[in-house]
Order: C-alpha cells, then sequence, then structure tokens
C-alpha cells in the first residue's frame, strides 16, 4: 500500500490505516525511537504513541511525504520521552535546583569555564570543603553531589528541612566567597 492510499485510510477513519503504517514504516519508527531512547520498552510506547499521534492529525492534515512526517512525529516523542526519562532519574527535577543553588557560588557561562583552570577550582573547591564541619559538609555534598531533597537531608541529620535550606544558603555564600578571594571571579 502507497502512502497516498494509507492517508487515505486515515481520512476515511479505517482502523486499517495503522496497521498500514505499521507494516510499512514500523521498522523505521523503532529505528529512529530506538536510536534515541535505547530502551526496547520505551522504544515500542513511543512508536505506538506516534500512531496515535498520526490518528490524531490526520485529518486535518494530509502529509505531502507520509515517512517524513511519521518520521518528525516519532523523533519528536522519542526526544520529549528522553527529556522525561532524564527528570526522573534526577530526582524529579532536583539536579536543575541544586545547579541553580550553585549558579551563584561559581560564575557562570561559558566564558568562565574558558577562563578557569579547572585543576585550581577543583583545589579551591575542595579545600573549602575540606574545612567545613563534617555535619555542614554532609548536608552539601547530599546536596550537590547526591541531588538529595531538603526533606531527604533533614530527615537523615534529624532537623528540618527550613534549617537545612538555611545552612546550605550560608554554606554557598561562604563557598562564594571562598572561590572569590581566590580569584576566581
Amino acid at each position: 500500500m502507497d502512502d497516498q492510499q494509507i492517508i487515505q485510510l486515515y481520512w476515511q477513519r479505517s482502523q486499517e490505516a495503522i496497521a498500514a503504517t505499521a507494516e510499512r514504516y514500523g521498522a523505521y519508527c523503532r529505528a529512529i525511537a530506538r536510536n534515541i531512547l535505547g530502551s526496547p520498552e520505551d522504544t515500542e510506547e513511543c512508536v505506538n504513541d506516534a500512531y496515535l499521534a498520526l490518528w490524531n492529525a490526520i485529518p486535518p492534515q494530509r502529509p505531502p511525504v507520509l515517512r517524513a512526517f511519521l518520521g518528525k512525529v516519532v523523533r519528536n516523542l522519542a526526544f520529549n520521552r528522553w527529556d522525561w526519562d532524564r527528570a526522573e532519574k534526577r530526582g524529579g527535577g532536583e539536579t536543575a535546583l541544586v545547579l541553580e543553588e550553585l549558579a551563584e557560588c561559581i560564575s557562570g557561562g561559558e566564558e568562565a569555564g574558558a577562563a578557569l583552570d579547572r585543576a585550581e577550582l577543583l583545589a579551591a573547591v575542595n579545600d573549602f570543603l575540606g574545612r567545613l564541619p563534617a555535619r555542614k559538609r554532609e548536608m552539601f555534598l547530599r546536596r550537590c553531589w547526591y541531588c538529595d531533597s531538603l526533606s531527604d537531608i533533614a530527615a537523615r541529620l534529624g532537623t528540618t528541612p527550613a534549617n537545612v535550606s538555611v545552612t546550605l544558603g550560608r554554606v554557598r555564600r561562604q563557598l562564594r566567597q571562598h572561590l572569590t578571594e581566590r580569584g576566581f571571579f
């Protein structure tokens, strides 16, 4: 069955359209999704979601090249799934929060990364962490390295999330000052 016949099946709202699409482009769709996602289960789910998206898009759209249209749908869905998977693996976005918190300590952007010698920066941060009391160091590392939530750190250390938040804010300010004194700003 050619593309125009498959598109006509979608316009007629015939369920055969999905079967024809899967037969003609199933391997193509799986290859795109598998290259992005890596997981066979996520790949199959993405391809099935693409068939549903195609069902919902045709009509009103009538793509001139079904293969390209379907490939774009699969690719977009796969990248959305990839982003979602990574967000979940970070603890529901906890890493994004941690990076935001650290942004106030280390001057940002590509320019800073190009201007600083990484070994010197690492040595300065290690020096700072070595001087912190054990409890503050644990809070800082749990937040910045393990991306633990404030409530998880509080539960582990027997304190409140508010106390952890205030302590981490102070530690970040101290780190910023420590790095500033050593010429990193």
